[in-house]
């Protein structure tokens, strides 16, 4: 069965149902940007990041790529939210087990804002990744 592209006006659950990313009774999870919000922000406070397959565990769903995908959406639309608030990053918090950084949406869409055009990876990468990360942990354990 062939879907057509969801509209920009589209919300978040309603792409992810119409892209046939996350049946019906699953859109709460992945898509609810204040429960994914509410997780980052614990995760924020313990001072650590966590891992792609780590949060789609929280949310009750094994890691698969069209899962990470429809999660990285709701990352950006939590970022979107916190700089509109003047609250610091939480998707840079969700990284890859294999090396500890975030994916490639991230760098082409965060990184960039912040004036970063290093390499993805490395020990460049690993110290910018830090900054913003211990930036997003001093702010949200000031808030307990």
């Amino acid at each position: 069965m062939t879907r057509a592209a969801s509209g920009f006006g589209d919300t978040l659950a309603g792409w992810l149902e119409a892209e046939g990313i996350v049946p019906v009774g699953e859109l709460g999870s992945i898509s609810n940007v204040d429960h994914v919000r509410t997780l980052l922000i614990a995760t924020a406070r313990e001072g650590r990041a966590v891992s792609y397959s780590e949060l789609l565990g929280a949310l009750g769903h094994r890691f698969t790529r069209p899962k990470m995908r429809a999660v990285c959406k709701t990352l950006d639309a939590i970022d979107t939210a916190a700089a509109a608030a003047g609250e610091p990053a939480l998707a840079v918090l969700v990284v890859r087990e294999g090396n500890g950084l975030p994916g490639q949406g991230w760098w082409t869409g965060a990184a960039e804002h912040r004036g970063y055009s290093g390499p993805w990876t490395g020990p460049e990468a690993i110290a910018f990744v830090r900054s913003i990360q211990e930036a997003a942990f001093r702010y949200w354990r000031e808030r307990v």
